[in-house]
């Protein structure tokens, strides 16, 4: 008799391994849809309040911080020009010439193949400005405070320079920083935002309230637009982890 043949079981070819996900571009929070939609129906429903009552619940407020702004500017009056400079850049910062920075950012995406976040970085500093930030102005179309001291445009609330801080601290952590240095950028984008905010009033621009609902219509935008880039920003995160950013 023949000895009956062994028989050696097929081995399974290996599943497809996925690449592990990149700590870049970082992925949204949860929820961040929807606290995105309520912050900005909170800014809205504050801008048809505006629209309808130029003498909002919160006007006293307004008035005590201005006045008390025109009260440390007049003992101040004596003081050195640095603060003057320092304010007069955050002013052009937050001006035209702050869309250079942002483009800036975007250019070098594009150049190392990352076209996605340019993407994200667009849409966050430059489309949201038209589509999100001006129709609210004009929605609102609060006067501004009595004799700035800088040139402004119609329309106080809301502040379209804490609003473009906002939106470019939050792209940047998104796109350019890993978790560990991200930390440390918050700190600087938390301080750079509201030097920006005390520097409108400092300047008579905008009054405290429109500096607080730039603030939050900028992270409402960011939230909203962030959570819709997701899969994009997804595929561009396990690309940079397979080095394949190009293909």
């Amino acid at each position: 008799m023949f000895p009956s043949p062994s028989f050696v079981p097929l081995s399974r070819p290996p599943l497809p391994i996925r690449p592990p996900r990149h700590h870049l571009p970082a992925a949204p929070p949860r929820h961040a849809l929807a606290a995105g939609i309520a912050l900005l129906v909170l800014a809205l429903l504050v801008g048809l309040l505006l629209r309808l009552n130029r003498q909002p619940f919160f006007q006293g407020l307004d008035d005590r911080w201005a006045a008390s702004v025109n009260d440390s500017a007049a003992a101040g009056s004596g003081g050195s020009d640095s603060l003057g400079g320092f304010s007069i850049v955050l002013d052009r910062l937050g001006g035209p010439l702050g869309l250079v920075l942002p483009l800036l950012v975007i250019g070098c995406l594009c150049v190392y193949g990352r076209w996605r976040s340019g993407l994200f970085v667009f849409s966050l500093t430059v489309v949201a400005n038209l589509v999100v930030l001006l129709p609210l102005k004009e929605l609102a179309d609060r006067p501004r405070p009595p004799h700035p001291w800088v040139l402004v445009s119609d329309g106080s609330y809301p502040s379209g320079q804490v609003f473009s801080a906002v939106t470019l601290v939050i792209a940047v952590a998104v796109v350019v920083f890993p978790p560990r240095a991200r930390r440390w950028w918050w700190a600087f984008g938390a301080s750079y935002v509201l030097a920006m905010m005390g520097n409108r009033t400092w300047l008579h621009a905008q009054w405290l309230s429109d500096t607080f609902a730039g603030a939050l219509v900028g992270v409402g935008t960011c939230l909203v637009v962030w959570r819709v880039f997701a899969p994009l920003l997804e595929v561009e995160s396990e690309r940079m982890a397979s080095n394949s950013l190009w293909l």
